[in-house]
């Protein structure tokens, strides 16, 4: 059976649903050289995005073929948590905030 990559999903913390999709996958920026993966998350039924701004994975900057990391659950809680923690508040209005994570989503 072959596994398949996630690109979106929900997830339910502490009582409240945040839906995820994958904004940006890994790529080469003329300015900046590699940049890695963006995940956008959204409180459900509420006005502003978290974009969660992953490292560029390590094969790229070695210059082995494309891969990103594998977004699972127990990932993008981590990702919502290290937001909410930096002051990130979806129930408030206006553009997307971006936070930068390491690779496992802290």
């Amino acid at each position: 059976m072959s596994k398949s990559l996630s690109t979106s999903g929900a997830i339910d913390l502490d009582g409240v649903t945040y839906d995820w999709r994958l904004q940006r996958e890994p790529h080469l920026s003329d300015d900046e050289g590699w940049k890695g993966m963006t995940v956008a998350v959204a409180q459900r039924d509420a006005k502003r995005e978290a974009w969660l701004e992953f490292p560029a994975p390590k094969r790229l900057l070695k210059g082995l073929p494309r891969g990103r990391l594998q977004l699972d659950d127990a990932t993008i809680t981590r990702c919502v948590r290290s937001a909410l923690s930096a002051g990130w508040d979806p129930l408030s209005r206006g553009k997307p905030e971006v936070f930068v994570v390491d690779s496992e989503g802290n």
